[in-house]
């Protein structure tokens, strides 16, 4: 295999694109009221609302103290609520409020803009082909060696 300078390696291109794109999400999310990440609790709730933390991490794939942390802070701006399980008081299950469903739409007008900027200046040719590379990267990158 052929050294590359690190700047020429894709794994140094996409830790550029993916810091870009975190800050740039970032700055989004703060002028609507939500951190980083916090957009992908509310996903999975407005996907399935009612999971458990144990879910929401499995699902978010992170660690269950980046959960519980969430959950606190969206509890505290009254995005979501905890709720004992009908069936097993021991189990709490984590709701949307009525004002964490309505935060789904501005949630979506960040995403919608920032894909429209992610993809500016590509064709659609070009948006199916990078969609398709991103998809495979991510399996890569998360399937077992």
């Amino acid at each position: 295999m052929n050294y590359k300078p690190e700047y020429e390696s894709i794994n140094f291109l996409l830790n550029m694109v993916c810091r870009a794109q975190r800050g740039t999400m970032s700055d989004a999310l703060a002028e609507i009221g939500l951190y980083a990440g916090q957009e992908m609790f509310l996903w999975h709730l407005w996907r399935e609302d009612g999971l458990t933390q144990s879910q929401m991490v499995e699902r978010m794939c992170v660690q269950p103290p980046t959960v519980s942390k969430m959950l606190d802070r969206l509890e505290k701006v009254g995005l979501v609520e905890r709720r004992p399980d009908s069936e097993d008081s021991r189990i709490s299950r984590v709701y949307l409020t009525e004002q964490g469903h309505r935060s789904q739409r501005a949630v979506r007008d960040v995403w919608t803009d920032l894909e429209q900027r992610i993809a500016a200046g590509l064709n659609v040719e070009e948006r199916i082909v990078l969609r398709r590379l991103l998809l495979q990267v991510h399996e890569n990158l998360t399937r077992n060696p």
